[in-house]
């Protein structure tokens, strides 16, 4: 350590304020770090906790969810998570979206995010000595990039994570949706109907399908129906789903049949979609100009004007322009 800040400071010019910055970055950074590693070391040597471990790992059966590193974290997890419950309900919502319904989720991603914000500057400091022309300036600002990369960083997955899962579920609705009607159309209950619809759907739309057979299972555990279904609506997040849920509760409380009004929402359902096809193919004209603009007229215009450009310039370099 002293030798590096007598390097820092004979390239600053010995400034004072410059070298107490460093030294303070630098004891931030293995403060929190030893901090961290004290923590996973006591974690690892409990042995009641790698029992606990070893027994959620046995039972759980959401591949979403990942006890161990949050029973690691779990001594700072008040520290980790944010003082704001309305910061704290909308990231467990966004996991929830991704297929990570863990009670131990949130306290996992702050914990990823934490180890990120301090393991990447420790990185750039670590990797300072192989940079010997690099000044101190430079090298806090590398560090404090790096901090901001790793805070942002988990918030970028996880929201690629959501809109990947939703496209998913997506794409597997209108499938469901139709077996659904045909079930129920058939004389199924809504509960049979849902198994049935989770097992058929569960090989091409495996994310669709877990959803679904988790509704039921709720069923089944005694929760009610229209509180199981929004629950779906919201582990999904999906207009779509939204509206079918919202269509059904309203279908059970005033005792409709629930066919009919499967069948009458598939329908719209399915007129729905074709409006948002037909939406899309009137846009491809607009989109279509930059591409023609950029990419197609340049070449027509060269291969249509390119001859008689060279025969001009052919004719015009064999004129005697002498009087």
């Amino acid at each position: 350590m002293p030798a590096i800040i007598a390097s820092v400071a004979a390239d600053l010019g010995r400034s004072r304020g410059t070298e107490l910055a460093f030294i303070g970055l630098a004891a931030a950074a293995v403060f929190a770090f030893c901090l961290g590693l004290f923590a996973l070391l006591t974690a690892v040597a409990d042995p009641l906790r790698r029992r606990l471990d070893q027994v959620g790992r046995g039972l759980d059966e959401v591949r979403s969810q990942a006890p161990g590193l949050a029973e690691r974290l779990r001594p700072l997890a008040k520290h980790l998570l944010p003082g704001k419950e309305k910061e704290r309900s909308r990231v467990g919502r966004l996991l929830s979206h991704a297929g990570y319904r863990s009670a131990h989720a949130l306290s996992a991603y702050y914990g990823v995010k934490a180890l990120l914000m301090t393991g990447l500057p420790i990185a750039v400091l670590v990797a300072s000595p192989f940079f010997p022309r690099l000044s101190t300036e430079r090298l806090l600002f590398y560090a404090v990039l790096a901090a901001v990369a790793g805070s942002l960083l988990p918030s970028m997955w996880l929201d690629r994570r959501v809109l990947a899962r939703q496209r998913a579920l997506r794409v597997g609705f209108p499938d469901a949706l139709d077996l659904l009607v045909v079930c129920v159309e058939a004389g199924l209950g809504l509960a049979a109907a849902l198994q049935r619809v989770a097992d058929e759907v569960s090989v091409s739309h495996p994310e669709l399908g877990a959803e679904l057979a988790l509704v039921n299972a709720e069923m089944r555990a005694g929760v009610d129906r229209a509180q199981a279904l929004k629950n779906l609506a919201e582990r999904t997040g999906l207009a779509d789903i939204r509206g079918l849920v919202a269509l059904m509760v309203q279908t059970m409380r005033f005792g409709t049949s629930i066919a009919d009004a499967l069948r009458v929402y598939s329908e719209e359902f399915r007129d729905k979609r074709m409006q948002a096809a037909e939406e899309q193919a009137a846009k491809i004209g607009t989109k279509m100009i930059f591409p023609l603009v950029f990419c197609l007229f340049p070449s027509f215009f060269l291969v249509a004007i390119g001859p008689a450009v060279l025969k001009l310039i052919d004719v015009f370099s064999h004129l005697n322009w002498t009087h």
